[in-house]
């Protein structure tokens, strides 16, 4: 018979044994700056029912003698057993690091250290410091110049596909994509578009678990648990396109008014189980230095300003690492002042998103008397001709060259761009897949080449600088189209272009520009030069009647060199 003593004994002896066991074990003890170290918690033993939401793990690490950065880890496995959390330096030195791993009343702490060494990596993108309209690479200082194109369903495919279509974009110089963490439809003619699932690529992006996975519309996502397949596909996908210094932007919904798409609704947005999403979401991928935050792609079709404004700021809570965030809307921007949002995105169609529309958001945002970049995320796909809308563009409207026409317009007016190649029928705007047939993007190269070697980041747009332009000689219909010049040029004027679409006769005004600068003349169709020569007195002439950049430049702020042979005739 067993004493009240003896069971009080076992009692206790079963309450310790119910305790969970944690293991601690770290992927390295050293590590380049904007890489990471993962340290892995094996779990046994727990009690947990739902470990995405009955245990968490928190964390912090530092630089010895500096502030240190609050950290949250995450479940990766269904049963609780393991789970991780992720430490990325910026700075070379010596780390130290906490641990705590938490379940009801039970707690276990670790501590530990690694040393961050200076491989030079570019490493997370930033508002420039010294010229706020602008990017910079905060780890080696290059400015970075935003040249974006959208691979919504990205993660659609299987990785082989996901790995092509990064190496494609980045050959062709893409430098930011944008793609989505949970979106769902059944082919692309939801956007009239011939994209079809195959074996190799889904429609349905899958943040949770789906209790009804077969249904499109109602997949019944238990909230409360994350699919774990998925997500770690997601950071495959960042860990190849980091390899190629290639920013990803994370929408964390696209098309979110679809059916299936969004399963907090307007009743819980916002909520508990909302942030639960968005926490999980930093937590696995802010460690990748090549992130962006997109809130939500057109958000106002399915959310509010007060949504937006409570989310950007909780994103911007979370992460430790304070990468770039804002969040993708319409014509106007109403986040310029929110702290969170780092830049301002607009979604404008065709000519109107183009050099004024631009210019426009660049004045109105000066007079909030806080600089921040100016993007045109998306101002039409190229072939896309959706029925039903406003205007009833057809072919060749929304061209390969009138998009990058449109391109040249929004850079000279000092802002970026977003494009999206053509998607029938292999995906372009939609996943990110294409081929060699397909060259709209060899002429966003040429633009690329154009800025990069240059000091782009001090030309600021100048309606002035152009006093007059007459048609080429050669143009034909010029009264059905009068010739137009986009123009920029440096606040010392020893740096200007003015993009003449269609070429012709531009008249400049000379007090705007340094005596003794080189001009130039260069093609946006094949990125061809060649030197340029005034007819009379700050008057030019393009070389043929196509588009034409003509470029002043000295040797100090210009990589381009002079060429023996080619004066325009």
């Amino acid at each position: 018979m067993r004493t009240a003593t003896s069971l009080l004994f076992l009692s206790v002896i079963g309450a310790f044994a119910a305790e969970p066991r944690v293991e601690f074990s770290a992927s390295a003890a050293e590590v380049a700056c904007y890489d990471f170290v993962e340290v892995t918690l094996k779990v046994t033993q727990s009690e947990a029912k739902n470990p995405f939401t009955d245990a968490t793990v928190e964390g912090s690490f530092c630089l010895k003698g500096e502030k240190p950065l609050a950290v949250d880890g995450f479940c990766d496995s269904a049963d609780g057993s393991v789970f991780r959390i992720r430490f990325m330096p910026s700075k070379p030195g010596a780390y130290d690091y906490t641990i705590a791993y938490r379940e009801g009343a039970f707690e276990k702490s670790h501590r530990g250290a690694f040393q961050a060494r200076d491989e030079k990596k570019k490493g997370i993108v930033r508002v420039d410091p010294e010229f706020p309209a602008h990017f910079q690479w905060e780890g080696s200082k290059e400015r970075y110049f935003w040249n974006g194109t959208t691979a919504y369903w990205l993660a659609g495919w299987n990785d082989e596909t996901i790995r092509q279509a990064i190496d494609r974009l980045d050959r062709l110089k893409v430098t930011r994509i944008r793609a989505a963490l949970s979106g769902r439809v059944k082919d692309g003619r939801a956007w009239f578009e011939d994209v079809f699932p195959t074996d190799k690529f889904s429609f349905r992006l899958e943040p949770w678990v789906a209790r009804n996975p077969s249904s499109l519309e109602k997949p019944d996502f238990d909230v409360t648990r994350f699919n774990l397949a998925y997500w770690q596909k997601w950071e495959r996908l960042l860990e190849h396109a980091r390899g190629k210094d290639m920013v990803v932007s994370v929408i964390f919904y696209v098309d979110g008014r679809r059916p299936g798409v969004d399963p907090f609704g307007k009743t819980g947005m916002g909520g508990a189980d909302e942030q639960r999403y968005y926490r999980y979401a930093v937590a696995r991928l802010a460690p990748y230095a090549n992130v962006m935050w997109d809130i939500a792609n057109e958000y106002r079709l399915f959310r509010d300003d007060a949504w937006a404004e409570k989310m950007g700021a909780f994103v911007k809570q979370r992460d430790p690492y304070d990468h770039l965030a804002s969040t993708h809307g319409h014509g106007d921007f109403r986040f310029r002042k929110s702290p969170w949002a780092d830049f301002a995105l607009y979604q404008s169609w065709d000519e109107h998103g183009g050099y004024g529309f631009m210019l426009k958001n660049r004045l109105e945002q000066a007079g909030t008397s806080r600089i921040i970049p100016q993007v045109n995320e998306e101002y039409g796909y190229e072939d896309h001709y959706p029925q039903g809308w406003g205007e009833n563009r057809k072919a060749p409207a929304r061209s390969a060259e009138t998009r990058a026409r449109l391109a040249w317009e929004i850079c000279l007016a000092g802002g970026y761009q977003t494009t999206g190649e053509r998607a029938s029928p292999l995906g372009g705007w939609i996943n990110g897949s294409g081929d060699d047939t397909m060259i709209m993007l060899e002429l966003y190269g040429h633009l690329y080449d154009f800025f990069t070697s240059m000091t782009w980041w001090k030309l600021a747009p100048d309606t002035h600088l152009v006093t007059a332009t007459q048609p080429h000689p050669a143009a034909k219909d010029t009264a059905k189209a009068p010739p137009r010049t986009f123009a920029a040029r440096s606040a010392e004027g020893d740096l200007a272009a003015v993009y003449v679409p269609g070429g012709g006769v531009v008249t400049l005004k000379g007090e705007l520009l340094k005596d003794q600068l080189k001009p130039l003349w260069f093609s946006p169709r094949d990125g061809g030069m060649r030197n340029a020569r005034a007819l009379r007195d700050r008057i030019y002439r393009t070389p043929t009647a196509d588009d034409w950049v003509l470029l002043f430049r000295s040797p100090c702020n210009c990589s381009f060199r002079d060429f023996d042979n080619e004066f325009e005739k």
